[in-house]
This record gives C-alpha cells, sequence and structure tokens, in this order.
C-alpha cells in the first residue's frame, strides 16, 4: 500500500506542470519577463490596516469538495471582491486539483488596484519569477511541501523579488519552521494537506505562539461572520476565505458582510 499523501500527489503533478512551461518559457526568459512588470503592491501596508482584512479567493475547485464554482469572469469576481472590500485577491492557479491557471490571475490583476496572492504548491524557483511575471504581489509557501533549506531559499527569492511571502503551516512545529525562515506573514491552514481533514482549533492552538509582529492569517474554514470573529478572539489579523464567497449568490455582498464585522468596534483586536 502507497504512503504518498494527497500532498505528495499534488506536488508531483506541480512539478510536472512546471517543467512543461518551463521547456516553452525559459527560466532566464521568465526572469526578464518578472524585471518588466509593474513594481509590486505593498502587501504589508494592506494587511496591517486597522480591523481584521479579509483575503478573498477565485476558486474553482478543492481536492476536498470537487468543483466549487463555475467562474465564468475571474476579473468581474475579483472586481465584485474589491468593491466589497476585500483587502487582497487569493487566485488558485494549480490546474490539476484546483482547476486553477495563470490566465485567471492575469485577469485579476489587470481588473484590481489591490494587492493579489498567487496561490499555488511552489516548488521550483521558477515559479516565483512566473508569480512576479504575471503580477503577483504575494505568493504561497507551504511548510509542509518544502524541506527546510529550499523553504528559507524561496522565501529569500520572493522578498528580493519585491514579493511577500504568505508561508502556510498547519502545525507548532512548522510554524516553528516557518518563524526560523524569516516568516512576517504565517498562514494557519486549518485543513491538513496531508489527509483534507479540518482542524478548527488548528489556529487558537498555534496563533498565541507567534511573535507579536507577525502577521496572522486565518486559512480555511469562514462561512460566515461567526467563524471570522472567532478567527478574530484567538488572534488574527486577517482570514482568507474561498469557498465560502464563490458558493455565494452575491459575492461582494458577502465580502462586505465579513468586512463589516472584521471593523466592527466590538470585533476583538489582535494583542499587539
Amino acid at each position: 500500500m502507497s504512503s504518498a499523501t494527497v500532498l505528495d500527489s499534488i506536488i508531483e503533478g506541480v512539478r510536472a506542470d512546471v517543467a512543461a512551461r518551463e521547456a516553452v518559457v525559459s527560466l532566464a526568459e521568465i526572469k526578464e519577463l518578472a524585471k518588466k512588470a509593474k513594481p509590486p503592491l505593498d502587501v504589508m501596508a494592506a494587511l496591517r490596516e486597522p480591523g481584521i482584512g479579509v483575503i478573498a479567493e477565485v476558486k474553482r475547485a478543492s481536492p476536498s469538495r470537487g468543483e466549487l464554482a463555475s467562474i465564468g469572469d475571474p476579473a468581474e469576481l475579483a472586481k465584485a471582491y474589491q468593491d466589497g472590500g476585500a483587502r487582497v485577491i487569493s487566485v488558485l492557479t494549480e490546474q490539476r486539483r484546483f482547476n486553477g491557471s495563470l490566465d485567471d490571475l492575469d485577469a485579476v490583476r489587470a481588473a484590481v488596484s489591490i494587492p493579489v496572492l498567487r496561490k499555488d504548491f511552489i516548488v521550483r524557483p521558477y515559479q516565483i519569477h512566473e508569480a512576479r511575471a504575471h503580477g503577483a504581489d504575494l505568493l504561497l509557501l507551504i511548510v509542509a511541501a518544502l524541506e527546510q533549506p529550499a523553504l528559507e531559499s524561496l522565501l529569500e527569492r520572493t522578498e528580493s523579488l519585491g514579493m511577500t511571502a504568505l508561508v502556510e503551516v498547519h502545525t507548532e512545529e512548522e510554524a516553528d519552521r516557518a518563524l526560523q525562515a524569516g516568516a512576517a506573514v504565517i498562514g494557519v491552514n486549518a485543513r491538513n494537506l496531508k489527509t483534507l481533514e479540518v482542524d478548527r482549533d488548528c489556529f487558537a492552538r498555534i496563533a498565541p505562539g507567534l511573535p507579536s509582529n507577525v502577521i496572522r492569517v486565518a486559512e480555511s474554514g469562514v462561512r460566515g461572520t461567526a467563524d471570522l470573529l472567532a478567527y478574530a478572539g484567538a488572534g488574527a489579523d486577517a482570514v482568507l476565505v474561498g469557498e465560502g464567497l464563490v458558493t455565494s449568490r452575491d459575492p461582494r455582498s458577502a465580502v462586505a458582510d465579513l468586512v463589516t464585522a472584521g471593523t466592527h468596534p466590538s470585533c476583538p483586536k489582535p494583542s499587539r
């Protein structure tokens, strides 16, 4: 019986897809394209604004739920998110399990004026230059997917291009590794990417151990304002919301409801 996890399977596909893209556009060429892109936006300033920030996600599918939404126009959805008050737009670009694409990233970047996150399984330096070439201001680095030297190297490369890394963890040990690598923004994913199981108490366990200067993002499990407030009470600076928004009848209003809750005087403030 194979001991390969869901994450292992995803990364195997990602490596093959990156190799195929690099065969068309070389690393040297993608580096040049990255240099010509507009400078990245100030993500840290956006995430440090008062209240709990909402990172709204363009997400077509997931390994755990299959197809979530038929998104005909990702640019229109992203504009609705921005109009609703989102601080950042997250775009899935992994194609095999999430039905994402760099075309979606291009469309969203052209449509909004706020920071854009490339959400993918970054395992090669090529993908970092690729993210910058396609206009990303920040990108996801998943601790569980990377050995420590690779995590540190990819984080350093991300920052050398002026981008910000959202470093994702699921356990206290992974959080320690993220801090050791120098992460300034740490996302705690309630979903275990190896098993796809969800542990909603994960954030409340990990966040108190993070230094006060680190921006804390709660990922997964936000179905409405009650979840946002619970994460805020546990120390979140921002929440990343995907499924709850793409399946909403009115994504702009859904974001606006979360933003209103996150900026209300009664909303718990992160301890600093």
